[in-house]
């Protein structure tokens, strides 16, 4: 059955799901590296596509941008279509200096000052976790991979152009490196609906040292993050 967003019936979308926040990321995921695929949606242009990679069904959706978009289509995902893993995969931008353009994250749980979780279901913590299985089946692919992973902390935001100077201070406090604006919001919903997520990022650039990457590059050159998420994927079944 489809929803408002999400013209998928009930069997198209794999039991784990990549979730890029750019719908044009999941089109090159799928286009590079899946087989067989199947196009599920593309309602308001949110494109996902069905494959198998390796032999493995694997699904991918864009999400957008915030925490509304993404608590959208991951609620639906997980709570419509049983989906029961989704691996973010996104951009952020670093906090410190020893973080750099094009080092990978993985989110060891995300702070915000959003109120989505609490106007959600009352939940008023600050700070949302993945799944820990999930986090280390990641570890264990991007090792077999030799990529190099920052296992961190990271800020979720609800404003991207933000003149707050407390939320940055807060979330260096936490020990965060990273800002973004999704993982609070899907980490909830996870925890929510009985569902493990993760969030595994790409830096696109840098608020210290103001390197960036552009957003064709954001959508296609990030494929180190890509393929431990697809490889993670294939051994969650």
């Amino acid at each position: 059955m489809s929803t408002p967003h999400n013209s998928a019936n009930k069997g198209d979308i794999a039991k784990i799901v990549l979730m890029p926040g750019d719908p044009l990321r999941a089109k090159f995921v799928a286009e590079t590296y899946l087989e067989d695929v199947v196009e599920f949606n593309h309602v308001r242009g949110m494109l996902g596509f069905t494959g198998t990679y390796k032999g493995h069904r694997v699904s991918v959706m864009g999400s957008g941008m915030g925490m509304p978009s993404i608590g959208i289509y991951s609620y639906e995902l997980f709570n419509e279509y049983d989906v029961d893993a989704i691996i973010r995969i996104g951009s952020t931008g670093s906090m410190v200096p020893e973080v750099h353009v094009y080092d990978i994250i993985l989110a060891k749980f995300a702070y915000s000052m959003s109120t989505y979780g609490r106007v959600q279901n009352g939940d008023t913590s600050d700070i949302k976790y993945p799944a820990p299985e999930l986090n280390e089946m990641i570890l264990k692919s991007a090792e077999k991979l030799g990529y190099p992973v920052v296992h961190a902390p990271i800020n979720s935001s609800d404003v991207f152009y933000c003149s707050d100077p407390d939320e940055k201070k807060k979330a260096l406090e936490y020990g965060c490196v990273a800002a973004e604006m999704e993982s609070f919001a899907l980490f909830h919903n996870a925890k929510h609906l009985g569902k493990k997520a993760a969030c595994l990022l790409t830096v696109s650039d840098s608020m210290v040292t103001h390197e960036a990457t552009t957003a064709e590059e954001r959508q296609t050159s990030f494929t180190k993050m890509m393929e431990i998420a697809l490889e993670t994927a294939i051994s969650f079944e």
